[in-house]
């Protein structure tokens, strides 16, 4: 059993919640509201921040105003339509996409949302959000990760948490992945389901929890608690309590 997530819920929001100057352009026009702080580009509207880009229909960038000598920055970027997010390490797609510096939100919505890396694709029915003060990412609603040997992961709520660097740099890692609600992992080996789970990167751990079924090939194991170490590839089967007992019922080959 081998379970696959990695910072992609992060890195497509990362470069555009930091400080530094959004460009935004469009095929067919840019018009500047200036009671409303705002520009709204139309047809094929990009906002561009470093190595970063985000393509839409129309992008509507709201601008908070500068002090004295200073310049106003843009806190708050909505894309609605066709949204396409690019950075090098992960691009995003759906249907709107609303990041608000003030409100400590990224939000992309879509049918599904989708965050596509070289390693995996992760998409969510409802929305994938972004908390950049936080360092979280949650995605809600027919949650699938899927990596590109073709294990699959099914939840309807994930939660990944990231912390700074050792030298406490911009840069961030994973630290922790909780997964929550018809938890299933589904590899050519095996289907697994489960209440709810834990994945530790650090250590290489992915723990399950409450009403564990492990399905390989009819052989059917039943526990409690569940864990595997990715790095040595040992798995454990076990019960929850004194009272309770690790289960299995085996098909027997003809």
């Amino acid at each position: 059993m081998r379970l696959f997530l990695s910072i992609a819920l992060l890195t497509i929001f990362c470069s555009i919640a930091q400080a530094g100057d959004v460009n935004i352009t469009a095929d067919k026009q840019v018009e500047w509201h200036q009671k409303e702080q705002k520009v709204v580009a139309r047809g094929n509207a990009v906002a561009t921040k470093d190595d970063m880009n985000i393509k839409s229909d129309t992008l509507t960038g709201y601008y908070q105003p500068g002090g004295k000598g200073t310049k106003g920055q843009i806190n708050r970027v909505v894309a609605n339509g066709n949204v396409r997010m690019h950075s090098p390490r992960a691009d995003a797609f759906g249907d709107n996409m609303d990041y608000d510096l003030n409100k400590d939100t990224a939000v992309l919505v879509g049918k599904p949302a989708t965050i596509k890396t070289e390693q995996e694709t992760i998409t969510a029915q409802e929305n994938i959000t972004y908390y950049p003060s936080q360092q979280k990412a949650i995605a809600l609603g027919n949650v699938k990760a899927v990596d590109k040997d073709g294990n699959q992961l099914f939840s309807d709520k994930m939660i990944a948490f990231f912390v700074k660097g050792k030298d406490n740099s911009s840069s961030l890692t994973l630290d922790k992945v909780d997964i929550f609600g018809n938890v299933k992992i589904v590899t050519k080996d095996a289907t697994v389901t489960a209440d709810k789970g834990t994945y530790l990167p650090n250590s290489g751990l992915v723990k399950l929890f409450d009403n564990i079924i492990i399905n390989q090939e009819g052989n059917l194991l039943r526990g409690d608690k569940a864990e595997t170490n990715l790095n040595t590839g040992i798995s454990k089967l076990l019960a929850g309590s004194q009272k309770s007992r690790v289960k299995g019922v085996f098909k027997e080959k003809k």
